[in-house]
Formats: structure tokens, C-alpha cells, sequence
């Protein structure tokens, strides 16, 4: 069990703060006068004993404070005021299209409306065909629009949008490259992200360079439909979002190879965090990929100031970030399944690996069912009240592609690490990854084509309730045996 620590309570308290700004918000400078005011008195007036506690009430009204801060920065539309109107505007884009059946939506970031200069992103929607690329400064003419309100049982885009700091669509008639891109680190971005979406996956066409680019990049538009289906069905999908394994193997990679070239150990996590920050600037900022960034550039700065590595405090740490910046992100399905993902494993995989002692279970294969069992019971009912739906075999589908993901990765990296200077080498290690792609994609139809393995409405609910019953009854039962060996 682990000890609760100083900063687990100060953490704990601002991430619960920002959280409740989505409740209720603060607005103000006396807000900061009187925060200022606790601290003096808590500083002076409460016992020793008693004084984490005050600054835990301090941090979170400081996060309370903030988080109406950034929810008041992310409503505000300037675009809301021309609804209905046309009118040519610049436009960067800073998304890759999303693909429909009779358009293609593209997030981008309004520079000038109709000569008013602004600074507000917006979700452009495009007739098929050629879509403009990530980066690029384009001239159009749309017509603003509301986005979509909630259908009846259906996808309530208005509110996802929203929750983006996006209040508007650009319903787009004609658009036209102006020849320049972005610059700063988003453009620094956009030139990795191609970079690595080429090096890669050389020589590699269809579905295997589609699955390999969604598992690196945490891009699904390459993969068909049905394919898309087969992995939701048998629980795979998740391996489509950038995780914590790909900066764990990256940083690993990175650590290797600064050891290899007989740099010292605090160069090579150095060399670590700018490895991170540029994968960071390739995939985006999910989620999944901050709060694997944040852990895994806390693991390298712990090194480098000698500091004990906590996954707790990191975790928290990663929460507080993601929250700070956009406190809707609590309401994200990615965020929840992350982060339950993550603290099922932290609290449940390792007593779930024990009961494998005494059985002749492989210890890999022990620690793939683990992992997968307690990441399975934790996101179940996330899955239900965001989707209405729960694979009922993911931990079988995880068990069977679990030795293959982190070869996958690695060969990824490696391909890419080596294209540029072997380009030849990097298409057998590409063909080889095609390979361990096509896998993967296997088990997940085998899985998928199984009856029930995906259920939705009431069973969905059922399974879901199961969940917590199983979580509950487990807890239990390690709780009490704790307490007979004490």
C-alpha cells in the first residue's frame, strides 16, 4: 500500500479544485486577496499538526480560482456575435481531416474574419475531396454556423465542441492555400509528425501502414471502417491512442542509444526529455500522450535532481496539468479511460498477478491477463456511460496482443532512427512491423467475430454493474486478507 504523502494531499486537493470550477466557478481578484488571507492564517494560527490540511484547503481554492479562470478564457467566442454570416477569412489549419460520408471537418484557428483581426479555433467543414494540410494558412470564404445540437439518442457535437474552446463552424464554400505554414513549435510539430509518419513505414501500403500509423501516431482516418469496428468490438481500440508504452519505449530507446554513444547518464536524459517533447509536438496533445509525457519527463528530471520516483505524485501531477490548461477535459472519455486505466493497474494488477502464484501460468502471459483484468473491470463502466457499449473479451484479445505491441513500437522507432541514414534497412525493418501489424489486426477480427463480444444497451448497463460488483467484492476480499495478516 502506498503512503499517503505530503504532496498526494496538496496535488490531490488543486486537481480537485479545478474540478469543481466545472460546478461552480469563482471569479474575481478578491478571490486572490482572500486566498492570500487563508494562507496568512493558516500559516500563523493552526497547530503543526493541522497545517497540511490548511494548505491543502489553499491549493484547492487555488485550483478552484484557476479553473473558473480557463473555463471563462474557453467560453469566450468572438464569432459567437457573427452567426449567419459570410465573409472571407485566414485560417490556420491545425488538425488533419476527419473523414464523413458527404464532408470532411478539419479543426483550425482564425486569424481575420471579414478584416477583423481575431484568435479563435473553429471546426472547418469541407466538401469531399482535396482537404488542406495540417499547417497550412488558407484563404476562404465560409458562412458561420452553430454546430450541431444534440440528435435524438445521437452524437451532441455543439457540447463536445464546446468543451474544445470551439464555438463555431466554418461552413466552408471555397478555400485556397496561400503558400505560407505555421511557424513556432506548432510548425516544428507538423514537420515531425510528417516525418514520422513517412520514416516510419517504409515501403508499406494499406492496412498494415494504417494500423502501424494509428498505434505510433494515434491516427485512425487510414483504417477502413469495418476494420475500425473489429477493434472497438474486441477491445483493441485503445492501442489506436497514443499510451504511456510508446514514451516508455521511447525514453528507453533514447537512454540506449546516448549509452551507446558514451554519453554520460545525465546527457542521456536530457536527450530523453527532448525526445519527449518532440514526440509530444508529432502526436498532438491527447490525453493519453500528455499524461505519458508528463510521467515520463518526471521519471527523467527525478534522475537528474536525485529525487524517488512516485508514480502517485506523477500521476497526480499529469491530472493537474491536463486539468490546468482545460478543466472540461474531466468530461473527455480519453482522459477517464486513461486515468482509470492507469490507477486500475496501479491498484488492482499486482494483487491480481499474485493469484497466479502456485499455477503454471508463464509470467508474461500472468502479468498481459493482470493487467488487462484490472484495466478491463476499471473501464467498463466508463465505456458504458460514454458509448452504451462494453467488449466483453477484451482481457483475452489484450492477453494475445500483448507480446506483440512493444516489439511493434520498437521497430517502429527503430525503422524511423534508421531511415535516414539506411533506407534500405528501414524497409526490411518496415516489412518486418507489416508483419507483427498483420497480427495484430488478426486478433482483433478473431476476437471481434466471436458472438457477444461486444454488448450495448441493457447489456452493455449489465455488464458495466458487473464490473463494479466485481471490483467491490475483490476489494473486499483483499482488504480483509491484508487484515489477517497483520
Amino acid at each position: 500500500m502506498t503512503r499517503l504523502l505530503p504532496a498526494h494531499i496538496l496535488l490531490g486537493a488543486a486537481v480537485a479544485g479545478v474540478a469543481a470550477s466545472l460546478l461552480v466557478r469563482v471569479r474575481g481578484p478578491l478571490v486572490l486577496a482572500a486566498l492570500v488571507a487563508v494562507a496568512g492564517a493558516l500559516a500563523l494560527l493552526l497547530p503543526a499538526a493541522w497545517r497540511l490540511a490548511g494548505a491543502g484547503v489553499v491549493f484547492a481554492l487555488a485550483g478552484w480560482w484557476w479553473g473558473g479562470v480557463r473555463l471563462d478564457a474557453l467560453d469566450r467566442s468572438p464569432l459567437g456575435a457573427e452567426v449567419g454570416r459570410a465573409g472571407r477569412a485566414l485560417v490556420e489549419v491545425t488538425s488533419e481531416p476527419r473523414i464523413g460520408r458527404f464532408e470532411q471537418r478539419q479543426f483550425g484557428r482564425v486569424h481575420v474574419f471579414a478584416d477583423r483581426r481575431l484568435d479563435e479555433r473553429v471546426q472547418l467543414e469541407l466538401p469531399l475531396g482535396r482537404a488542406p494540410p495540417q499547417g497550412a494558412l488558407i484563404d476562404l470564404l465560409a458562412v458561420v454556423r452553430l454546430p450541431r445540437g444534440p440528435a435524438a439518442g445521437g452524437f451532441d457535437e455543439r457540447t463536445w465542441l464546446r468543451r474544445q474552446g470551439i464555438h463555431v463552424v466554418f461552413r466552408v464554400d471555397e478555400w485556397s492555400a496561400t503558400g505560407q505554414r505555421r511557424g513556432g513549435l506548432a510548425g516544428v510539430g507538423d514537420r515531425l509528425r510528417s516525418w514520422l509518419r513517412a520514416a516510419s513505414t517504409p515501403g508499406l501500403a494499406g492496412e498494415r501502414r494504417a494500423v502501424l500509423q494509428g498505434v505510433v501516431l494515434g491516427d485512425d482516418k487510414g483504417l477502413s471502417p469495418g476494420l475500425k469496428q473489429a477493434f472497438r468490438r474486441s477491445g483493441l481500440y485503445h492501442l489506436l491512442a497514443v499510451s504511456g508504452q510508446n514514451v516508455v519505449l521511447l525514453v528507453a530507446g533514447m537512454l540506449l542509444l546516448a549509452r551507446a554513444l558514451g554519453l554520460p547518464r545525465a546527457w542521456a536524459h536530457v536527450c530523453a526529455l527532448a525526445a519527449i517533447g518532440a514526440y509530444v509536438l508529432a502526436v498532438g496533445p491527447q490525453p493519453s500522450v500528455l499524461r505519458a509525457a508528463v510521467a515520463g519527463a518526471a521519471v527523467s528530471l527525478a534522475w537528474l535532481i536525485a529525487r524517488e520516483r512516485d508514480p502517485w505524485h506523477v500521476l497526480l501531477l499529469a491530472a493537474l496539468v491536463l486539468l490546468g490548461w482545460n478543466p472540461y477535459t474531466l468530461t473527455d472519455a480519453g482522459f477517464q479511460l486513461s486515468f482509470g486505466a492507469v490507477i486500475a493497474i496501479f491498484l488492482a494488477a499486482g494483487r491480481l498477478l499474485r493469484t497466479f502464484e502456485g499455477y503454471p501460468v508463464p509470467p508474461t502471459v500472468g502479468k498481459a491477463v493482470a493487467v488487462s483484468a484490472a484495466c478491463s473491470i476499471a473501464t467498463a463502466p466508463i465505456l458504458w456511460l460514454q458509448f452504451g457499449s462494453v467488449p466483453l473479451l477484451g482481457i483475452i484479445s489484450n492477453a494475445l496482443v500483448e507480446p506483440a505491441v512493444g516489439p511493434l513500437l520498437g521497430l517502429a522507432f527503430a525503422t524511423a532512427a534508421v531511415d535516414p541514414v539506411a533506407p534500405q534497412v528501414a524497409v526490411l525493418l518496415a516489412w518486418l512491423n507489416g508483419c507483427v501489424a498483420a497480427y495484430v489486426v488478426f486478433c482483433a477480427r478473431a476476437v471481434a467475430a466471436v458472438p457477444y463480444a461486444q454488448v450495448d444497451g441493457t447489456a452493455a448497463a449489465l455488464a458495466a454493474a458487473g464490473s463494479l460488483v466485481a471490483a467491490a467484492y475483490a476489494w473486499w476480499r483483499w482488504r480483509t486478507s491484508s487484515g489477517r495478516h497483520i
